[in-house]
């Protein structure tokens, strides 16, 4: 015997029943013609589409219709007609390269390589530019009272600024962060990989010969500086090890 209230699956029954009754029994076609007021699309395929009113909203508008329906039938008469919600993806290349896939292969052979030998491969990468002062932030948490920020993010206000440079290793499954408070330059990314080896590399890889980088070509440490070559070499003079660099082929830094 089941025991037990299950509220969403009750609400769920219940709003699939209420639209089969009579009363209802032309709501699907009433909730589409509100839709089709209120759609866009894909103009390379009709079969996509969005709206950009919400449930609440639906609901408001199948009043003026006669139906008294909660925001739960909405939501399943959405789905009914494969309305689902979703966050746009970035996966439009804005180009390519003829060689693009050979690279990968040959990107994931040389991994494969260095993981067999007992070598590092790290992934290295800049983010965005934080600036640091009152400013408001993406995120909630727990508090006693409303926190208050500036009504503008102007940059004239900031007191400073933060450049997070992060390291990720693929065989460890973890990550290192170094925070930079002037510029994205090229000896600040080799020094970020300085600190990450010494406090890092050396005490997990004590063995290592050589070190590979993974990285996209832009940025500090761009494939087309050679000041970012020059840095890496004092580097790996500096520290006595080998490093070399695989950079993701050109529009991929989103892979």
């Amino acid at each position: 015997m089941r025991t037990g209230y299950n509220r969403n699956q009750t609400t769920w029954r219940r709003s699939k029943k209420k639209t089969s009754t009579p009363e209802y029994s032309g709501i699907d076609q009433d909730f589409l013609d509100i839709l089709q007021q209120h759609t866009a699309g894909n103009p390379m395929n009709s079969s996509i589409r969005w709206t950009y009113l919400k449930p609440r909203e639906i609901v408001s508008e199948l009043l003026k219709k006669g139906y008294s329906v909660s925001r739960n039938i909405v939501r399943y008469l959405l789905k009914k007609h494969e309305y689902v919600k979703r966050k746009a993806q970035k996966n439009i290349t804005m180009g390519g390269h003829p060689d693009r896939n050979a690279q990968f292969e040959n990107i994931t052979q040389l991994k494969q390589d260095y993981l067999d030998a007992g070598n590092p491969v790290i992934s290295m990468d800049t983010k965005k530019k934080e600036l640091l002062g009152t400013f408001y932030r993406n995120g909630s948490l727990y508090t006693q009272a409303a926190i208050q920020t500036n009504d503008h993010d102007f940059p004239s206000s900031a007191t400073g600024s933060v450049i997070p440079h992060g390291f990720y290793d693929l065989k460890r499954n973890t990550g290192y962060i170094t925070l930079g408070t002037s510029h994205d330059t090229s000896e600040f990314a080799c020094d970020s990989l300085f600190q990450w080896w010494v406090n890092e590399g050396i005490i997990h890889y004590p063995k290592a010969k050589s070190l590979l980088i993974l990285c996209d070509g832009g940025g500090s440490n761009s494939s087309r500086h050679y000041i970012f070559k020059e840095d890496l070499q004092k580097t790996a003079n500096a520290l006595g090890l080998e490093i070399r660099i695989a950079h993701y082929p050109p529009y991929t830094s989103k892979y």
